[in-house]
């Protein structure tokens, strides 16, 4: 475990940290005037592999020896942004130290601000990070809906359901490396919640798969073989779930789904040669052992094993729509990313999400 100290005067400035993945929806900006989570559990952090050197993220309730600089908050709209640079001092020196985040429709966050803080190792005493075993019995997953919270309530409610924002994080994620995997072939996901998370946007951004794709998309999804099967080159390649919990994918599966550990951030290492596509824990989770319905958040506990007899959670009206900002996100970072045809996708982007399918 670590804390991060002030590297003006060695001051403390959070708690003991234990490491985690970064989340995909780490940099998501999500609707308007709505409030989201914090992005952090309580005793972690995370770093940030594509930002600046030292980029360092945690929850607010970590944060020790600090304090707000008002005259860095200008600009924002229902809360704090860090637009303005780092918005919290050290309460010792008064070295700017860290940016918090609190502003509508973005995750709550404090950034320490790279150059300013540096690790110092404490006595470890935080326990090895979980087996994918022990993942599996600790929770259920991230539901693919929640309600969102609104600053200005509307007809009288203070929220509405809505697809998760993480589910919109991670998919759009996970897209980007399906299109990467895809290698340009139609795509075919299984039925259930990865049809209705993934299938209806590589049908729209892969060619032959099926008509009025929105790059030339020629055909129904084929079979390889038979008369009417698409070239070759055209084959169908079909993704699967794999990971802790379930069979290993049969031969004929070229891409598998799979988990990214959310303590150390390790993919799951799949036993086939198919190419692996990441997923967050918890998303992957849901997906690969779906519950049969969403219960109402409801206070008060019950026996273990026993559910609510709630009614099930309102579904959203409109159709699944993965994330673009972290689309384009990750699939900027990706090698394939630099054939033509993908580069296509990126730069027509708008036109995907005037289309619905962002």
């Amino acid at each position: 475990m670590v804390v991060f100290a002030c590297a003006g005067c060695g001051a403390e400035l959070t708690v003991p940290l234990s490491r985690a993945a970064l989340p995909p929806h780490a940099h998501q900006t999500y609707g308007n005037g709505l409030q989201l989570g914090v992005l952090m559990e309580a005793g972690t952090f995370a770093v940030d592999p594509d930002g600046v050197p030292g980029s360092v993220v945690l929850a607010p309730g970590d944060v020790r020896g600090s304090r707000l600089v008002p005259e860095r908050a200008a600009g924002s709209c229902c809360g704090l942004d860090g637009a303005e640079g780092p918005n919290m001092a050290c309460d010792a020196c008064g070295l700017p130290v860290a940016s918090r985040i609190d502003d509508c429709s973005l995750w709550q966050a404090v950034w320490l601000a790279p150059g300013a803080v540096r690790p110092v190792l404490v006595e470890d005493t935080a326990a090895p990070p979980a087996t994918w075993a022990e993942l599996l019995e600790e929770g259920e997953g991230t539901p693919p809906f929640e309600p969102i919270a609104t600053w200005a309530p509307v007809s009288g409610r203070d929220h509405f359901w809505s697809w998760s924002p993480r589910w919109e994080a991670a998919a759009g994620q996970a897209l980007a490396h399906l299109l990467a995997a895809s290698e340009g072939r139609p795509v075919s996901v299984p039925d259930g919640w990865c049809q209705q998370v993934f299938q209806r946007a590589l049908d729209a951004m892969l060619p032959g798969t099926r008509p009025g794709g929105l790059l030339g998309a020629r055909s129904h999804l084929l079979p390889a073989n038979g008369p009417g099967a698409l070239p070759a080159d055209r084959a169908v390649r079909l993704a699967v779930l794999a990971g802790p919990g379930l069979p290993v994918p049969e031969a004929g599966a070229d891409i598998v789904l799979v988990p990214v550990h959310p303590q150390t951030g390790e993919t799951w290492t799949p036993e086939t040669a198919a190419h692996p596509v990441p997923l967050p824990f918890d998303v992957w989770r849901w997906l690969a052992f779906p519950r049969p319905h969403l219960a109402l958040p409801a206070s008060g506990g019950l026996p273990d094993g026993v559910l609510r007899d709630d009614p099930p959670a309102p579904r959203p009206r409109s159709l699944f729509r993965a994330d673009p900002g972290v689309f384009r996100h990750a699939l900027a970072r990706l090698p394939a990313a630099r054939s033509p045809w993908l580069r296509e996708i990126s730069e027509n982007l708008a036109q995907y999400v005037r289309a619905g399918i962002f």
